[in-house]
């Protein structure tokens, strides 16, 4: 697949702009600060509903308006789907599809595959394990776009779960004797949909495992391998082999009560998806702590070259076991790859080994502050960005 056109609508710096893009190589060029980065932030956004650089949707909208939009032209094989996003402040954000009614942005998902590499993500390999988590959650998104609805959810009982736990904390500090009929539907609701989200993040390691070893071999001289493991309070060392959502659902009940009383003493959730972690690890050692700058950066790029692998991006087919997807394989399965300015930050041979590896992709959008930046074979279709503007060169 690939993107022909992009048009946005007050998104972040730009007031209006319109860009025709190609297949293969396209090349966003500008000083930093123009805006190069908003372009591609806001094909990420269509793909996953999220951004790569801020937490919620506020900062994507120009100062002083009151809503963004974000229109793209999608082209599988013979088909072309356009989308539209409507972002909006304070408000629920809608879309719509090939002019249809406007509707759920959710609806939208699985038109538009993504995979985005810039140099935030040197915060999978250094950072908090939420970036981890989010780094999982999106992926399966993509991969089961229905998948969108049920993380929500959980996200949501796991507030209201935690509201309610410090409620109780407060009757117990007042000497009061809590009811804790209502907190054990919400222990029962939060084990439910916490044993489907285990179940695909589980499912979704294990096929990464082997991606991201190669990946890694391709990208790096290091001697050390490559190794993620998921780590769960209810799973420590992670599932060899598929578990059923039905059986992680018990194993998530049963540790949920045994904590009980410490999460009524913290008044917070202390079980489930949201405390978890993806643990990077190179060799025997952990790659937090111990892998060098250029060891971190090869390992983020090989967490994202394996989702490009794993989203369908390469000719042949990956073995996978106990998938929750449809595998999905051929050019035309090809997610959208973007490099958002990561060519600046990489060596000589690094930038060279990435250029190879990337260039057979369908498209491949990268950004650059400079001309030079840009590997010689990922030089396509150039665009020259200003403020507020983007011109074909």
């Amino acid at each position: 697949m690939y993107v022909s056109h992009l048009s946005l609508l007050d998104f972040r710096s730009y007031e209006a702009a319109d860009v025709e893009l190609e297949p293969g190589p396209n090349a966003f060029v500008g000083r930093n600060g123009r805006g190069k980065t908003n372009l591609v932030e806001a094909l990420g956004y269509v793909a996953t509903l999220g951004s790569h650089r801020v937490a919620n949707d506020t900062p994507l909208i120009r100062a002083g308006a009151q809503r963004a939009v974000v229109r793209t032209r999608v082209v599988r094989g013979e088909r072309a789907s356009t989308v539209e996003l409507e972002i909006t402040a304070g408000k629920a954000n809608r879309a719509r599809v090939n002019r249809g009614q406007l509707g759920r942005a959710r609806d939208v998902l699985g038109i538009l595959r993504t995979v985005l590499f810039a140099p935030e993500d040197l915060g999978l390999v250094k950072g908090d394990p939420d970036g981890r988590r989010r780094f999982l959650d999106q992926l399966v998104v993509q991969l089961l776009p229905r998948a969108a609805g049920v993380l929500a959810d959980y996200e949501r009982v796991v507030r209201q779960r935690s509201a309610l736990l410090k409620s109780l904390r407060g009757h117990r500090a007042a000497g009061r004797d809590p009811d804790l009929s209502a907190l054990e539907v919400w222990d029962a609701r939060a084990a439910q949909l916490g044993g489907q989200v285990l179940a695909w993040r589980t499912a979704l390691v294990r096929s990464l495992q082997p991606l991201v070893a190669t990946a890694y071999e391709q990208v790096s001289d290091a001697d050390s391998e490559a190794q993620i493991r998921y780590r769960s309070a209810v799973l420590p060392d992670g599932p060899s082999d598929a578990v059923a959502p039905e059986e992680l659902e018990k194993l998530l009940a049963a540790a949920v009560e045994e904590q009980r009383a410490q999460e009524i003493e913290r008044g917070q959730s202390l079980v489930g998806p949201h405390r978890d972690d993806l643990v990077l690890s190179l060799g025997d050692l952990p790659a937090k702590g111990y892998a060098s700058h250029g060891e971190s950066w090869s390992f983020a790029l090989a967490l994202r070259l394996a989702a490009f692998r794993l989203l369908g991006g390469g000719s042949e087919p990956i073995e996978t076991e106990g998938v929750f997807w449809d595998p999905d394989h051929g050019s035309d399965a090809d997610p959208v790859l973007i490099l958002d300015d990561v060519f600046a930050e990489l060596d000589v041979r690094r930038r060279e080994r990435l250029a190879e590896l990337v260039v057979p992709a369908r498209q491949v959008l990268v950004t650059a502050a400079v001309p030079q930046d840009v590997p010689e074979a990922l030089l396509g279709a150039r665009f020259e960005v200003t403020p507020g503007q983007v011109r074909r060169v």
